[in-house]
């Protein structure tokens, strides 16, 4: 059972907090407010307010929502959509909370650099999940949209937990996450825009 966390292990826990929210939000929340509530863990002084019982409630009603709407085709893109403004900042601010070094030695440096590595990677987690989950929408079929729902279910809660307890592994895979997501990313969208650009307009179809 761990009690407190070392200075590589908070580092590695801003980046999977800003790395998780571009993917589940909700879910990184809850589990991080229930992990300080059990008292299993001693979080950052700064996620503390997650395992308030009243926000406990909200980011566990969330989860239940994005839950059943990220397996649904095409609801899961506007969710998406809708949570670009949401999931970025979020990360941004749950990295700066967790490495939380807001005192009189000039920790608001390290505070504001956290915050825009953690945003930033939140961005990079939102843009390839809401990437492939778009190229995923392209098929008649329900089972790789649903199963890349299922997969990040999964990867979410496991990336925090590596986080914790091999947080130089994390880091490693982290950075390859990084590198695959700017690799595929780009991949999709021409992929796309090749697709729609093969589309036949209304018109078309209807003329003789």
């Amino acid at each position: 059972m761990l009690n407190s966390l070392d200075p590589t292990q908070i580092v590695a826990l801003a980046a999977a907090l800003g790395w998780a929210s571009g993917i589940r939000l909700y879910l990184v929340l809850f589990l991080v407010g229930i992990v300080d509530r059990s008292g299993w863990l001693a979080m950052p002084a700064g996620l503390h307010l997650l395992s308030h019982p009243l926000v406990l409630a909200a980011s566990g009603l969330m989860v239940i929502v994005e839950f059943f709407a990220d397996k649904v085709p095409w609801i899961d893109s506007v969710w998406d959509t809708v949570h670009t403004f949401i999931r970025v900042p979020a990360g941004a601010l749950l990295a700066a909370s967790a490495v939380g070094l807001l005192d009189a030695h000039g920790g608001a440096v390290g505070t504001l650099v956290a915050a825009i590595l953690g945003g930033t990677l939140a961005a990079g987690a939102h843009l390839t999940k809401s990437s492939t989950r778009a190229l995923a929408n392209t098929s008649p079929e329900p089972f790789s949209n649903l199963g890349l729902s299922v997969a990040e279910d999964l990867v979410v809660p496991g990336g925090l937990a590596l986080a914790v307890l091999h947080p130089w592994a994390f880091l490693v895979l982290l950075v390859a996450m990084v590198a695959l997501g700017a690799w595929l990313v780009p991949k999709i969208w021409r992929f796309l825009r090749r697709l729609v650009g093969h589309t036949p307009s209304p018109a078309t179809q209807t003329s003789p």
